[in-house]
């Protein structure tokens, strides 16, 4: 009879309500943890019968509605290695489950997660807050990533290997108004042990826009003198102004690259030392022939250094470790260089919503979420990482209190309508006295 529906009626409200309000404790609770996606309340009826003549009771249950694709609040971190996604898509990570030989053993199923509270642990890994270990693609020496697949990103701490020096490229102008004295000039450079040498370089007019380099290394075993003569002019083809390198000639421990000089040409000629760990060839550039670039020969008193750089680098041990914007993870050393390492890919979903949640802010894919879409970020619907920033909950209190204003109430409605049935069916059994 409608009496004993109106009861369950009232009782499937009761445990709907019920779990409208755990969802609610649940945002409330976690309204200020990091990445956290809020759970509404989907109401759902089930009609038992219903037609022109009659319509029984039926029930109600609350269905979650995740709210994945909503976006949370993204906020500057000091964490340099914090990230938070702006737009779709998520970070990928990986569970460890035990260790072997004294690394992480991992969970074969592949997480996600928008909680990118990442700081490095002591082994290299960059791990966030709830324990997810962030994974990448992999990049080569030239810092093109591999995007086959993704694993656990490792920052290596290791050192930087030196690099010896084989190019040498100085800016410099030889004073057309002064030549009665030599000009001294010196470079420096490094060998394979990373080792800093003096190269002696001078300077000497020989006659109208001529000038003789002579070189000197102290520390080369190989020894020998170094010399070559500089001609500014006419001499190039085609013919130029006397302020800029026309040719060079009468070569002597060196080796003039492009010969003969054409106009546009590097002017570069070459040595080679050997500071203890076998011959070493360096290039020293000095522009291009004919041209107002590199080494000239215009009017002034005193030899001027404008530029001078090399490509050799001592060794050097890490130093620090950075985000971009691109999710290229690059590590930084204390000699000036820097490697990249990995690249962060954005993961996206057909529909994110359908995703499995799990413990720690993170998900699984599902059927119903459709594959996941391995991407660069801010290509193909990803979003953009935001580096040194975190993403906030999604959850607005101010709306949670009315959600649960509304829920006390009505399971307040429900018990009401408990008690009155009770009481009518209390009333019928009485009817036979």
């Amino acid at each position: 009879m409608s009496l004993y529906a109106s009861m369950t009626t009232a009782i499937s409200g009761l445990t709907a309500q019920s779990r409208a309000l755990g969802n609610v404790a649940d945002n409330v609770a976690n309204s200020q943890t990091t990445g956290f996606k809020r759970t509404d309340s989907n109401f759902v009826s089930y009609v038992t019968r219903s037609n022109q003549q009659v319509n029984q009771p039926g029930s109600v249950i609350a269905r979650p509605d995740y709210t994945v694709t909503v976006q949370g609040t993204v906020q500057p971190s000091d964490n340099p290695l914090a990230m938070a996604v702006a737009g779709q898509g998520m970070f990928a990570v990986a569970l460890p489950r035990s260790t072997e030989n004294g690394k992480p053993v991992f969970d074969a199923r592949d997480f996600y997660t928008r909680a990118g509270d990442f700081n490095m642990d002591r082994d290299g890994y960059l791990v966030n807050g709830q324990g997810y270990y962030l994974q990448g693609w992999s990049t080569d020496s030239q810092g093109n990533p591999d995007r086959s697949t993704v694993n656990p990103m490792r920052v290596d701490q290791s050192v930087y290997n030196p690099v010896p020096t084989e190019n040498v490229n100085l800016s410099a102008n030889l004073p057309a108004d002064s030549t009665t004295k030599p000009v001294s000039a010196q470079i420096k450079i490094y060998d394979s042990l990373g080792r800093l040498h003096d190269v002696d370089m001078t300077w000497t007019n020989t006659g109208t826009n001529q000038w003789s380099l002579g070189m000197s290394i102290p520390d080369d075993t190989m020894g020998g003198t170094r010399s070559v003569d500089v001609s500014f002019g006419t001499t190039a083809t085609p013919a130029v102004n006397a302020g800029t390198i026309g040719s060079f000639s009468g070569a002597s421990g060196l080796t003039v690259v492009n010969d003969p000089p054409v106009v546009g040409d590097p002017a570069t000629i070459q040595f080679t030392a050997d500071f203890g760990q076998g011959p070493q060839t360096v290039n020293l550039k000095l522009g291009d022939y004919g041209q107002a670039s590199g080494l000239t020969q215009y009017s002034g008193q005193e030899y001027t250094l404008r530029d001078i750089s090399q490509d050799g680098v001592p060794l050097g041990s890490f130093s620090t470790v950075s985000l971009s914007d691109t999710g290229d993870l690059t590590v930084n050393y204390d000699n000036g260089q820097s490697r990249t390492i990995g690249r962060v890919p954005i993961v996206t979903f057909a529909d994110p919503d359908k995703l499995q949640k799990v413990d720690g802010q993170a998900y699984l894919r599902t059927n119903d979420s459709g594959e996941a879409r391995v991407n660069d970020a801010s290509s193909n619907g990803s979003g953009k990482i935001v580096t040194s920033s975190l993403e906030g909950s999604n959850v607005d209190l101010a709306s949670e209190f009315s959600k649960l204003i509304l829920a006390q109430r009505a399971y307040s409605a429900n018990t009401k309508i408990v008690t009155v049935s009770d009481e009518l069916l209390q009333d019928t059994l009485n009817m036979r006295r």
